[in-house]
């Protein structure tokens, strides 16, 4: 199925009208000014999520460093795996610079996998922020596998993993055990990486990953009681977009060090382009914050130099470890390269992810 996301956001300057535009030029000529305005970010997801908390942590700081001190509010529209809220922002927000979105993976990936439902395009949107995460991957030390470089002792050997969904984040680690040519059985239902790292400690599970916060709190007392050996991380992206070592975890080799160290070589091939694009967009660059179509220049400006000095901000630093732990934030100039990663896929890596998905395990678009 061809989808052309376009055709469904081209309304939007229209949407607008000419009060609009006259409030457009009033922000512009007032050096994007924000004064007595309130502003609000559309959080496509209920409250109390990671999305949530990560907005709710981060509007304050926004308020401060935008030009006037706006107030920053949240604004919760949850419904359709994030999709309906995405939807609704893409078609009615003005670019004015009183509304943005922050989404994450979630909204991503239906993006990605050209799901019917989607009616944005994120090539429309102005990304200001873009906020990485990351993830370890781990098996139980009864194999014998001391580091990625043993995989191979297991190559042939069915896992088990205990999945949330094909096309949830756990499509990362699919995609990864495909690459690596692990024969893993995922097992569906998981309502969250919880579950799934509880059915691991029960041995019902015998190959898992939890985001860095939870491998930090509850799979490293495993590992330090032998129970556990990490195999990689998914790592982070530089600048530039080259995959690099996950700051959280410096000693443990990330996805492509674990692919060579078990191949002796690079990995390659329209597989591993999927997976780089669903790891980019559901870790690396997992929540952008971005302005509507259309937003003149000096806003979007304006935005990025807030966010940049909001991420600057000492009182920002010295609380950031439980919500944004050492990830650096991608700001200004940096922001593009992994906006870039986080919402785009080549079309034969698309094709190739939703045939694998469709013959292996049902999934219908």
């Amino acid at each position: 199925m061809t989808l052309d996301r376009r055709t469904f956001v081209s309304g939007v300057a229209a949407t607008a009208g000419l009060a609009a535009s006259g409030a457009l030029a009033k922000v512009s000529a007032q050096a994007a000014s924000f004064e007595g305005k309130t502003v609000e970010w559309v959080i496509p997801f209920a409250e109390g999520g990671g999305s949530d908390v990560w907005a709710r942590f981060m509007a304050p700081f926004l308020s401060k460093h935008l030009p006037g001190r706006p107030s920053v509010i949240i604004r919760n529209v949850p419904g359709g795996g994030s999709i309906t809220g995405t939807n609704e922002f893409a078609a009615r927000a003005k670019p004015d610079g009183l509304s943005f979105i922050g989404t994450s993976g979630s909204t991503q990936f239906p993006y990605l996998l050209g799901d019917p439902r989607v009616r944005y395009d994120y090539r429309d949107f102005e990304p200001v922020l873009v906020s990485p995460t990351g993830g370890v991957v781990y098996l139980p030390s009864k194999f014998g596998v001391a580091s990625a470089k043993d995989l191979g002792k297991i190559k042939g050997q069915e896992l088990v993993y205990g999945s949330q969904g094909a096309t949830s984040l756990d499509l990362v680690p699919m995609l990864a055990f495909v690459v690596l040519g692990l024969n893993v059985r995922h097992v569906f239902g998981m309502r969250g990486r919880g579950e799934g790292r509880l059915a691991f400690e029960r041995g019902e599970a015998t190959i898992d990953y939890q985001t860095s916060s939870a491998y930090l709190t509850n799979v490293i007392p495993l590992v330090k009681k032998g129970d556990a050996v990490p195999l990689f991380s998914y790592g982070v992206l530089d600048a530039k977009g080259n995959v690099q070592r996950d700051p959280t975890f410096p000693d443990i080799p990330h996805f492509v060090e674990a692919y060579e160290m078990m191949n002796g070589k690079k990995p390659s091939g329209v597989a591993f382009n999927a997976y780089i694009s669903f790891f980019g967009s559901g870790f690396a660059a997992q929540k952008p914050a971005m302005l509507p179509k259309g937003t003149p220049k000096p806003i979007v400006a304006a935005y990025r130099k807030a966010f940049a000095d909001a991420v600057a901000d000492p009182e920002l630093q010295a609380k950031k470890d439980k919500v944004l732990g050492d990830y650096e934030q991608a700001t200004g100039d940096d922001i593009e390269a992994l906006y870039k990663v986080a919402t785009s896929i080549e079309p034969d890596a698309r094709a190739w992810v939703r045939e694998f998905l469709t013959k292996n395990h049902n999934v219908r678009f």
